[in-house]
């Protein structure tokens, strides 16, 4: 299938929504829910997206920390594997505060590490319209002060730790991050298991280019393989599928939208096929993923995506 996104969309057309306050997109959390996914490794499930942590004899390695307010009781959280004290890497899967707030108090503790358009996002100020966020900008300790810009490894607790860069799928600076050893992968926020996610279009993200990202991270999945999602249950290769699919059938409908010169408000009235209807259950509605879909199909004209 072939997908011709046609037109720039203007500023005014940016998808708003009010009822979503700054940190109303998740449920509130007091604790963090502890998964263990594989011997000495872990998820972590708190008021943001999901972490990890590799624990063993060097220390701990962490992936992202959830927001400050969360820090408290993640330091509470990791007292079951030695304390606050033994971390000693964390990595940040993108630059959302919901994956890198905790930064500001574990980055006094431990080494971080991102992609190398982290770092630029969090040194200067930044706005998501859809939330209505606006995040200033980290201090020095909260920063990444090791970055990569295609893949790197870590070797950590007898475990090759392989970051991979997606472009422009979720955000300009996502990373995947490949337990080799141990056949586990944290996907970030270019996975939300079982429900619409969020694109940030404003800062490099795009609902096709994740689509095809998925399709190149499933090389490195098999039938095995267990898949932590930036939201959402630890998963397995058929839910990353299905989610793959579920980009790709949903931005097809819109396409043939725009095809027929409907305009976005319009799109939104007629909405998507039922069988899209168990995918809204998480905190995205239909209406504001078709214009997410909407948006990121008219930005480039000349951009093309094959299924």
């Amino acid at each position: 299938m072939k997908l011709t996104k046609l037109g720039i969309l203007a500023v005014a057309g940016l998808v708003t929504l009010s009822s979503i306050g700054a940190e109303d997109h998740h449920a509130a959390s007091a604790s963090f829910k502890t998964t263990k996914v594989k011997d000495n490794l872990f998820m972590l499930s708190g008021k943001g997206g999901n972490l990890a942590v590799l624990n063993g004899a060097q220390g701990i390695l962490m992936i992202d920390d959830d927001y400050k307010a969360m820090s408290p009781v993640l330091t509470e959280a990791l007292r079951s594997f030695g304390g606050v004290d033994k971390l000693t890497y964390i990595i940040n899967t993108h630059w959302h505060g919901d994956h890198t707030e905790g930064n500001l108090f574990f980055g006094e503790h431990a080494t971080i590490v991102a992609h190398d358009n982290v770092r630029q996002r969090l040194i200067t100020p930044q706005e998501i319209k859809l939330f209505k966020k606006v995040t200033e900008a980290y201090p020095e300790k909260a920063l990444p002060s090791v970055t990569y810009d295609s893949k790197m490894h870590l070797y950590f607790n007898g475990e090759d730790v392989e970051l991979v860069h997606l472009p422009n799928g979720h955000t300009d600076g996502d990373s995947v991050i490949l337990f080799k050893k141990a056949n586990v992968v944290h996907a970030g926020d270019h996975f939300f298991n079982g429900i619409f996610p969020f694109v940030d279009l404003e800062h490099g993200g795009n609902v096709l280019n994740m689509a095809h990202n998925i399709s190149e991270l499933l090389k490195y999945v098999n039938g095995e393989t267990v898949i932590i999602p930036g939201h959402g249950a630890i998963a397995g290769k058929n839910e990353l599928v299905a989610f793959r699919d579920m980009l790709v059938g949903t931005s097809a409908e819109v396409q043939a939208m725009i095809d027929s010169g409907m305009t976005m408000e319009q799109a939104k009235n007629k909405g998507l096929s039922e069988k899209w209807e168990p995918w809204t259950h998480g905190f995205l509605s239909t209406p504001v993923w078709l214009g997410i879909v909407y948006q990121s199909l008219m930005q480039d004209k000349n951009n093309t995506f094959n299924n």
